[in-house]
């Protein structure tokens, strides 16, 4: 599969700025493997608070940018788009090693891979790097829950 661009990136994520946390996807191969990234700007709120004289992003907002990237995967996977009666949600974060900072500037590229898939859960490993340096290592589960 080719590029998303973040027209259809929001076709198939619920988030809305400041908490979509992919800019783009630059490949695809479903039911195995995502590759998008997230270019990190100044501009973003959190760095207001975290830290304002030494702005580095948060670990969890790695993370999350991560977990959205398995979002777009399980859907790409499932040829599938968002139903609004079912809310797609990380459930579970392991083995999570933090490497490196992410500061203003940095482009954060995102790579998901299926580790395996059972009816609601889904495993992913995943890994966020800069430069070709890893900074962040997890793998991550997610499930499928009708909203209520």
């Amino acid at each position: 599969m080719s590029e998303m661009y973040v027209e259809e990136i929001r076709r198939f994520l619920p988030h809305r700025y400041p908490f979509l946390l992919v800019d783009r996807v630059l490949e695809c191969v479903p039911g195995e493997t995502l590759t998008a990234i997230k270019n990190v700007s100044v501009n973003e709120p959190f760095f207001n608070g975290h830290f304002p004289a030494t702005p580095i992003m948060p670990g969890v907002l790695i993370i999350e940018a991560l977990a959205q990237a398995t979002g777009l995967l399980g859907f790409k996977t499932m040829s599938e788009e968002p139903s609004e009666d079912l809310l797609y949600m990380l459930v579970g974060v392991d083995n999570v090693r933090f490497k490196r900072q992410v500061v203003p500037g940095d482009q954060l590229m995102l790579k998901a891979k299926v580790e395996r898939r059972s009816k609601v859960i889904w495993k992913f490993s995943c890994e966020a790097s800069v430069d070709g340096e890893i900074v962040t290592t997890a793998d991550l589960l997610c499930a499928a829950k009708e909203k209520e």
